[in-house]
């Protein structure tokens, strides 16, 4: 089975190589448990694969046997200025690291999109003041969902595409479209995913999520990576589980693995421990 690098090495080592070509992985995350710096890790680390090889081994290692890299790396936002993502990023990776491996990033700002059916001016987020890219400046008007359908369509073969975040869509922009639509785009993507054959990694933060919100969204993936935060004493531990996943969970039941003891490093996301069932 082909996979693609979800850019953490050790965990990637741990699965086969990386999540299965044609997937759409969840990181479901508590605030702060690493689900955001799990998907910055992702995107540089891909991107720095393409812009500087040797950096890429530094950092990441040589990719195993079976392990396709993605052709190109997509970062789709709602709310945020793509800048402001790059400069957030610099907060948990090293400098060099957010440099190489943003620079042949596309960064999709569908803010106009989502924002334009909201009592927010529009001064506030039509203003194009980067020169990271985008969508552009088209002024058909679109719902953030038909853009975003959009973008896929014409960018996801064979890439790697993250999505920030799920958890905006359903929250903030559920009167514009409706529920309904994005369940039901969640479940065309997953099927396109697989004709695709890139990855898709979909940021949610459960904190402003009912069960049946979350369970929806689960029910769309073919994996998902729930990021907690685990308390014991004084002292608060971030952890991964991975909840199921089409070729890899059966990998780690197999080695009776149950939870990842995680930490946030200069090179970014990593795993500092398992948790085996003894």
């Amino acid at each position: 089975m082909e996979r693609m690098p979800l850019g953490v090495s050790r965990f990637d080592e741990m699965i086969g190589g990386g999540a299965p070509a044609g997937s759409v992985v969840v990181a479901a995350s508590e605030a702060g448990a690493g689900g955001r710096e799990f998907c910055y890790t992702a995107t540089a680390m891909n991107g720095l694969a393409e812009a500087d090889t040797n950096l890429f081994e530094f950092y990441y290692g040589e990719p195993g046997p079976g392990v396709t890299l993605p052709h190109e790396v997509h970062y789709v936002t709602f709310t945020s200025e793509p800048a402001a993502i790059v400069d957030e990023m610099r907060f948990v990776l090293e400098d060099d690291l957010v440099d190489s491996g943003t620079e042949p990033v596309s960064f999709a700002d569908l803010s106009r999109e989502f924002f334009q059916m909201t009592p927010v001016p529009t001064e506030w987020y039509n203003e194009q003041k980067t020169n990271i890219t985008s969508l552009g400046t088209d002024t058909t008007r679109q719902s953030v969902l038909e853009a975003l359908g959009d973008y896929l369509s014409a960018n996801a073969a064979g890439n790697l595409v993250i999505i920030d975040s799920i958890s905006d869509l359903l929250v903030a922009a559920e009167a514009e479209f409706g529920r309904a639509n994005l369940a039901m785009l969640l479940k065309g993507l997953k099927r396109a995913a697989y004709r695709w054959g890139g990855l898709l990694l979909l940021l949610v933060n459960v904190d402003v999520l009912d069960r049946r919100q979350l369970g929806r969204i689960k029910e769309a993936a073919d994996g998902t990576l729930l990021f907690e935060w685990e308390s014991g004493g004084s002292e608060r531990d971030r952890t991964l589980v991975v909840e199921e996943f089409r070729g890899v969970l059966s990998r780690l039941e197999k080695e009776n693995i149950v939870r990842f003891e995680t930490e946030i490093r200069d090179s970014g996301f990593d795993i500092s421990n398992v948790r085996k069932i003894r």
